[in-house]
């Protein structure tokens, strides 16, 4: 039983889902007594680091028609190298357009959201993320081939060192769908759906002239920021940081929402995070109801005095 994953990368860099998908594979790997071949598309990254994670073979497609992403494209690229019964992606939004694609290609059962290792290979069985994340499931696959993509934050990244070996495949793969007329990237900023930590805002900021103590905070924490719907909605913060069923759906270890009443929209992009803490001035938030720690109280008391008392502790 053949294991493939996917090891994406930004502009040839490997991020940490990669490396969480590569752990996740490796895990299903020993339970098939069998080794993992990892899949990248113009990396620039030396394939020691997934070496790191337990893959023992990295195939990396080389192809300047691959620059521009495009999900049909990349998974005619995957299926070319691509053998096993078992592909593993990450719950990216590029690999997540990926992988569904692949499955009608390839013929092979899809099972998205997956949170643990499979409970059996057999037919294969795992536990996945269901009803926008406010219920879990378990599902099986019926067909030979399986395509699962990992959720984010949920495997955890698992060094399993081996000695490895590289393969470069040269392919020349249409990429007529897409036509690129900008690209704009973010620079300097944590990954939303990578980040452990994430201190969230919303109305109750008042004003975007406001948001300096959330990213005080955020930058005391290691933390990423995010917003609400609405903040996002009337141009207060940029729509990459809306978290919610609309926007990104996160699952940090602690996620700290600040001003945010707790709509089930934005719960729904929030509620597989670990720890949740709320701060709200309004005792009657519905998001209180969802938090594991609250605080009834003015966030422009509250969040500056929390900074500067991690600050202290920090030293």
């Amino acid at each position: 039983m053949a294991v493939f994953v996917y090891a994406e990368n930004i502009n040839g860099v490997y991020k940490k889902a990669a490396f969480e998908a590569v752990s996740y594979a490796k895990a299903v790997a020993d339970q098939a007594g069998d080794t993992v071949t990892a899949i990248s598309v113009n990396p620039t990254d030396s394939s020691d680091l997934l070496y790191k994670y337990g893959a023992s073979n990295v195939i990396n497609i080389k192809d300047e028609g691959l620059k521009n992403f495009s999900a049909k494209a990349y998974a005619q690229a995957v299926s070319e190298v691509a053998g096993g019964n078992i592909i593993v992606f990450p719950h990216t939004t590029d690999a997540s357009s990926i992988a569904p694609m692949l499955a009608v290609m390839n013929g092979h059962s899809l099972i998205t959201n997956v949170l643990a290792a499979p409970e059996s290979l057999s037919p294969l069985q795992v536990k996945r993320r269901a009803f926008s994340g406010k219920g879990f499931m378990h599902a099986k696959a019926e067909s030979a081939g399986v395509i699962i993509t990992v959720s984010q934050n949920a495997f955890g990244v698992k060094e399993s060192p081996v000695s490895g070996t590289e393969e470069v495949k040269n392919l020349s793969v249409a990429n007529e769908d897409t036509k690129v007329i900008s690209h704009e990237q973010s620079s300097g900023k944590l990954d939303l759906k990578e980040a452990e930590v994430v201190v969230s805002a919303g109305r109750g900021m008042k004003g975007p002239e406001n948001w300096g103590m959330i990213e005080d905070l955020a930058n005391v924490l290691g933390a990423a920021t995010a917003c609400s719907k609405p903040v996002s909605d009337i141009g207060w913060r940029p729509h990459t940081e809306h978290v919610g069923q609309t926007g990104k759906a996160i699952s940090p270890n602690l996620y700290i929402a600040v001003g945010i009443s707790g709509a089930i929209q934005h719960l729904a992009g929030v509620n597989s995070s670990k720890t949740i803490v709320v701060i709200n001035s309004d005792a009657e938030a519905p998001f209180f109801k969802s938090a594991d720690y609250g605080v009834v109280g003015d966030a422009f008391q509250i969040i500056p005095a929390l900074t500067e008392k991690i600050k202290a502790i920090k030293g």
